[in-house]
């Protein structure tokens, strides 16, 4: 079987167990929620794991080491005790593998203007979450900052090699921005209708648009 229908199969299988696991979400089957969230991430690893001809050695298995410490965070966020401090490592430590595998293949001299609008969407968004944090105010600053950075080395490859799967990496930075904004308004400060479809539906194209990049 040729690499491309591989990868129609592949999204195939994301898109599917994605909205059996949006449904159950939806539906409160916490067993469901269970088996089709960390299953759709194993079909994204999978899409990054068979590329033949990636961008380099690199660069494919940096990814997949963020895929996996994705996958690890999505285990320790759904468990019925809260984990949450373990799931933001484990993201923290995905997104430090994808700003290594942005910087080494294109994003060697960054930009500092680009930076501009996401320091001015954090800023935004301390000033929105830091009253409601507590305890939390450090850990979550500290990953606020790496997954701007992350989102900014993936504006930098863009911006310096044009290439597609630059394309690819930059939507899906900014998609997983949006996601985890979501998250932690829902999360700290009120939650609200829907919160689970929005995040997750954000989070999953964006870990799929970044294992496609590869």
């Amino acid at each position: 079987m040729s690499r491309m229908p591989i990868i129609f199969f592949l999204s195939a299988l994301v898109f599917i167990s994605a909205i059996l696991h949006l449904r159950a979400e939806y539906m409160g089957q916490r067993r469901h929620v269970y088996f089709f969230k960390p299953l759709t991430m194993f079909f994204i690893i999978l899409i990054g794991w068979q590329t033949k001809n990636p961008v380099s050695a690199f660069y494919k298995y940096a990814i997949l080491c963020g895929l996996i410490f994705s996958l690890a965070g999505d285990i320790f966020l759904m468990l019925p005790s809260d984990r949450f401090i373990s799931g933001l490592l484990s993201f923290l430590l995905a997104h430090l593998f994808y700003i290594a595998a942005f910087t080494f293949e294109g994003a060697r001299s960054p930009g500092v203007l680009v930076a501009v609008p996401l320091l001015i969407y954090g800023a935004l968004m301390l000033r929105i979450l830091l009253p409601h944090l507590g305890s939390m105010r450090v850990p979550v600053v500290i990953y606020m900052l790496v997954i701007l950075l992350m989102a900014w080395q993936a504006l930098n490859r863009w911006m310096m090699t044009a290439e597609q799967g630059s394309v690819l990496t930059l939507a899906g930075a900014l998609l997983f921005v949006v996601s985890d904004s979501l998250l932690a308004l829902n999360r700290f400060k009120s939650r609200f209708r829907g919160a689970q479809i929005y995040i997750m539906s954000s989070y999953f194209m964006a870990q799929w648009l970044i294992a496609l990049s590869t």
